[in-house]
Order: C-alpha cells, then structure tokens, then sequence
C-alpha cells in the first residue's frame, strides 16, 4: 500500500490548508500532511496555496503585503460552505495555520507523520522562501540528516515545480527527502506556472522545458531523490514512472481522488498517493 498522504488535509472535507482540515486528515488515519507555504510581510510561513487573499478568504490581494496578525484576523473557513467546524477541529479563529502549527499537529499525533513542503514559485521572498521554512524547522528541532523533528517519528520533505528552488534546498537538505513535481501541460500554462511575467514565446518555452528535463535528469541521477507527477502526467508516461520505481525514487502522485485512477497508480508501483480525501481513498483501496 502507498502512503496516503493529505492534500492540504483532507480538504474534501473541510476548508483546506485549515486547522479542522488537518485534524480530520489526522483522524481518518492519513500518513502524512501536504501543505503550500508562502511568507507574511513579517516573514512568518505560513500555509496557502495562491498568491493571493481572494480564493480562500474574506479578503482580496496579495497574501505577501499581510502580516500574520492580518491574516489571523481574516475569515479563511465561510468559503467553502460547510458550517463551522467541529469543537474538536479548532474554532473558527484558529483556522489559519503557520508551518509551526502544522508541525506541532504533527508531532502531536504521537505516530509517524511524513510532513510534504511545497515551496510556491515564483515567490515574492526568492529563496528567503526555502530559507524562512529551514529556519522556522530548525527551530522546532528539525535535523536535516535524518529528516526529522527532534526524536518524534515527524518526518519532513521539501517539493516544487522549481529547479531552482529544489537546487537551492540540495545545499543544505539531502536528495533523498527533495521531490521535484511534474505535471503534463501545454506550452501557456508551463510559463503560467514558472515564469508569469515572461511570456508564452518561443524562446520562454523552450527554456523552460530545458530547465525541466534537467531537473527529471537529476531525479534519474539520484540528485533529487523524489518525483512528484501528476495522475495525467503518469498516464501520458507510465514507463517513466516505472523507470523512476525501479530506481528507487519515491514517487508520490497528486492530486488522487478517483480509486480507478489509485489502482492504476499502484500498479505502476508508485510510492505515495495526494488525495483531498485519505480516508476514503485508503479503504477503496483496501476494499
């Protein structure tokens, strides 16, 4: 069986990247936590996954211009419709989770607990980006060599759709616990997606898939020791999948909600599966 990891929590069920979310991931048994993180104007990391305020709030604009104590005050729960949240998931004023929250959750579930790091790029921090989330796991007791907090069996990995930023991490993280993340898109949204302000011209493009058959080199080399791609990137290339199995990469797959899409994963041998709903992924899957 794949570790089932919790997209955002299990954000099928509540609000995600939210306290209540992580919660019940934690509850319906989830081996790990899957967050996004981005900086506050007073460089705290905190979990979100757009640039802006305006999905997954009360609020509009950049995310970057708030300080924690701004966005603590912003209702991150009303969006997604499903009354409040449990007493046992926090209250509504607890919702918005910093790094060390999550760590914290983590740690106290008293169990392993694979914590997945996505670094968002471009950021508005650059590499302060991956600097800030090392500072603030370090200070939770974090040790880069063995990839986990202190003596608990909380256990950290770093992903990105960024060479860069998977680079920037090889300096001071081991391959091992660094995944880069594929997906199959066309020319418009790959610039979308790494370099906003460049362009879809030919010249962007073409840079931009350079960099990325680099970086799948570096999965292949042991360089970076994880592969995150898509289900429609596993479908458009399973013998690359299974290439990167036999090599010993984890290969964990995102997002995966369909248990037509699971089994077809595990019978490609991947190691991991992101899914908004853990619970009930792992019992199809076990079904």
């Amino acid at each position: 069986m794949p570790q089932i990891i919790a997209h955002r929590g299990a954000s099928a069920t509540f609000p995600e990247h939210t306290r209540a979310a992580y919660v019940e991931a934690l509850a319906q048994g989830a081996d790990g936590l899957e967050c996004d993180v981005q900086l506050t104007a007073d460089g705290v990391v905190v979990l979100w996954h757009d640039a802006t305020l305006d999905r997954t709030s009360d609020a509009s604009g950049p995310l970057h211009e708030r300080t924690l104590a701004e966005l603590r005050a912003l209702d991150v729960w009303s969006w997604k419709g499903v009354g409040a949240p449990p007493a046992s998931h926090g209250t509504p004023e607890e919702q918005l989770l910093t790094l060390t929250d999550l760590v914290d959750l983590a740690v106290g579930a008293g169990r392993p607990v694979t914590l997945v790091v996505e670094l968002k790029h471009p950021s508005p921090a650059g590499h302060g980006l991956e600097d800030a989330v090392l500072t603030t796991l370090e200070a939770a007791g974090w040790d880069a060599t063995s990839g986990r907090i202190g003596a608990t069996s909380v256990d950290v990995t770093f992903m990105s759709f960024s060479p860069a930023s998977q680079r920037h991490l090889a300096a001071r993280v081991p391959a091992e616990r660094l995944m880069f993340l594929v997906d199959e898109v066309g020319d418009a949204d790959l610039v979308a997606e790494l370099a906003p302000d460049g362009g879809a011209d030919a010249t962007a493009v073409a840079r931009l898939r350079a960099l990325v058959a680099e970086a799948r080199a570096d999965v292949v080399a042991g360089r970076i020791g994880g592969l995150g791609p898509s289900v429609a990137w596993c479908r458009a290339h399973p013998d690359e999948v299974r290439a990167a199995v036999a090599l010993g990469r984890t290969v964990r797959v995102w997002t995966v909600d369909d248990a037509a899409d699971a089994h077809f994963l595990v019978g490609l041998g991947v190691t991991g599966l992101t899914t908004n709903r853990p619970g009930a992924l792992r019992a199809e899957l076990e079904g």
